[in-house]
């Protein structure tokens, strides 16, 4: 059996092209935090919670462009940033609950 020009398929080869990653998208939205200078512990945290309000902000000048109008800026874009927003700050809350509960334990130990 031999295929044709299928509409379809070359309709998704179309998107497919258009769905490449635009400039606001990094390649790898993972970034680790590595002590290898011996950083203490509060200035990692801090390093961290810094990225995370940096990742906020980013989301919400994404979206106010958006509102103006900006052609540069896609909604798809938008709604990106504005996810990595939220897992960013939901994972720093985790964190948060962690660091507390483990504050608990070890002032509940005997001494």
């Amino acid at each position: 059996m031999q295929l044709g020009t299928n509409p379809l398929l070359a309709e998704m080869q179309v998107l497919k092209g258009e769905v490449a990653p635009s400039a606001g998208i990094a390649a790898n939205p993972i970034q680790q935090i590595n002590n290898h200078s011996g950083e203490d512990f509060g200035a990692l945290l801090a390093q961290a919670v810094g990225q995370v309000s940096q990742l906020q902000s980013h989301s919400a000048q994404m979206a106010t462009a958006l509102e103006l109008g900006d052609p540069t800026v896609t909604l798809s874009d938008t709604v990106i940033a504005r996810e990595k927003a939220s897992v960013a700050f939901e994972a720093t809350v985790q964190v948060r609950n962690k660091l507390v509960e483990a504050y608990k334990e070890i002032m509940s130990m005997p001494v």
